[in-house]
C-alpha cells in the first residue's frame, strides 16, 4: 500500500507518519508533499493507493489540489481522505471521499478508514458501470 500525504505542519505530519507506522500488518509506502507543486513533483515518481490531505495548509491550496487530483490522469480513480482539526469547519465538496479527525487517530482508525475508501470507491465505479449498461440496453429497446 502506498500513501501519498499533503500538508505543510511538522508535528500533524510526524503524528500521521507515526499512526501510519502502527497500521497492523501492513508495509506502507508514504511520500510527502507540501503543496500543489510538489504533489505533481511526487506524481512523477511515485504512484500512491491513497492521498491523505491535512486541512492545514489553506482552505484555497486544498480545494486547488482536490480539483487538480481529479483531473491529472494518474490520480484520477484515487480516493481522497482529507484530515480535519475539527468537525465544524466546512466539508470540502466533490472528490473527497472521507475525512478522519486529527484528535482520534491511531494506525487502525486509519487504516480502517483508507479501507472504506477504497470501497466506496469501488462501489462508485460498480454503479457507474451497471448504470452505462442498463442505459444502453433500454436504447436498443424499440417500443
Amino acid at each position: 500500500m502506498s500513501v501519498l500525504v499533503v500538508g505543510n505542519n511538522p508535528t500533524d505530519l510526524g503524528h500521521v507518519f507515526d499512526s501510519l507506522k502502527k497500521v497492523p500488518g501492513k508495509h506502507i509506502i508514504t511520500e510527502i508533499a507540501f503543496d500543489l507543486r510538489t504533489i505533481i513533483d511526487r506524481l512523477v515518481v511515485f504512484t500512491p493507493n491513497f492521498i491523505l490531505i491535512d486541512d492545514n495548509i489553506g482552505k484555497t491550496e486544498l480545494k486547488k489540489s482536490v480539483q487538480a487530483l481529479l483531473h491529472i490522469r494518474k490520480t484520477k480513480g484515487i480516493p481522497i481522505t482529507v484530515l480535519k482539526n475539527s468537525n465544524y469547519s466546512e466539508a470540502i465538496g466533490s472528490g473527497v471521499l472521507n475525512y478522519i479527525l486529527k484528535d482520534h487517530l491511531t494506525g487502525e482508525s486509519l487504516y480502517t478508514a483508507l479501507k472504506n475508501s477504497m470501497k466506496f470507491l469501488r462501489t462508485q465505479r460498480y454503479l457507474r458501470s451497471a448504470y452505462l449498461k442498463r442505459k444502453r440496453q433500454l436504447s436498443h429497446l424499440s417500443f
